[in-house]
């Protein structure tokens, strides 16, 4: 009997080693797959080949529209009539200018937005009487078309840049502080406690735990807040249309309605939409990815 009950204690020693072992080696197991890195040529495969080949899709299929005639050329150009409007902008030097114009307004527009957004979201979200006073408010203003924005914006100011920075703000400051808020709400009541135990408290526990913890959540509201930034930017430089505020994507856009060019036109709208595509993957992307990397989150780079 005793030599069954040492067996058994021995054999549940056994067990409770190897559970260890596979917990300690899922562990190591972890900790390997967070430091690995994706060789260059597979995030070109993976990554960068793909959109080149849906975009590469796309202007087939428009090519192909085009040769077969399915509709006329007065609603869908060709694409060598587009290449052509393309080439006579960089010809004659306006096409960088054109370009630099919007984006210098968008991400200064963003940056004020940023400044502005983001103590109110910290202040919404930290104080209650704050957020039950003005928290349905930033709802109601992030679900209000940009475009609304533009026509009191043009009698307050007029027709100039301080008129587009208001339409940008207006768009921007309530989807950043609302990206903001969710960030914070998501953040576990077991970080502020520990923050309060070591004695971040106040400003202190704002910046070393709670921005820190709601980052994500801030950074997909700063991700919203360029795309309503660039809307709320394209919809006033349509609507809005002055010599003495240059020659943007928007401008560019409408001046091509105007003179029933519809090349004009098409090439308008892709560069829009270049301009809002690279700058998410030059900018955003790159500090989304490395957020998610420190935390964990990501298993390859």
């Amino acid at each position: 009997m005793a030599s069954t009950d040492t067996t058994t204690k021995a054999g549940s020693a056994t067990t409770a080693r190897d559970d260890l072992a596979g917990l300690e080696a899922g562990l190591d197991a972890l900790d390997a797959v967070q430091t690995h890195r994706t060789p260059v040529r597979e995030v070109l495969v993976k990554k960068v080949l793909p959109p080149f080949l849906a975009v590469g899709l796309v202007l087939l299929v428009w090519q192909v529209l085009v040769a077969a005639k399915v509709t006329d050329e007065t609603k869908l150009p060709a694409l060598s009539a587009v290449w052509d409007s393309l080439a006579d902008m960089w010809l004659g030097g306006t096409l960088l200018e054109v370009i630099w114009t919007s984006v210098s307004r968008g991400l200064l527009g963003f940056l004020l937005a940023l400044a502005i957004g983001t103590p109110l979201g910290l202040l919404v979200a930290r104080v209650k009487f704050v957020r039950a006073a003005i928290g349905p408010i930033l709802q109601g203003l992030q679900s209000l078309p940009s475009v609304a924005w533009v026509p009191p914006a043009v009698l307050w100011f007029g027709l100039n840049d301080a008129m587009m920075y208001t339409v940008i703000l207006l768009g921007a400051v309530p989807s950043i502080a609302n990206g903001l808020v969710s960030g914070i709400d998501q953040v576990p009541p077991l970080f502020l406690r520990a923050g309060r135990t070591l004695g971040a408290t106040g400003l202190r526990g704002a910046r070393h735990v709670v921005m820190p913890a709601a980052l994500p959540g801030y950074l997909a509201g700063l991700k919203q807040g360029w795309a309503f930034s660039w809307r709320s930017l394209m919809a006033a430089e349509i609507i809005a249309s002055s010599p003495d505020l240059g020659l943007g994507l928007g401008q560019l856009l409408e001046n091509g309605r105007n003179n029933i060019d519809l090349p004009g036109v098409f090439l308008a709208i892709i560069l829009i939409l270049v301009v809002g595509i690279a700058i998410d993957l030059l900018i955003f992307s790159p500090v989304e990815r490395w957020v998610l990397r420190s935390r964990g989150l990501l298993v390859k780079s």
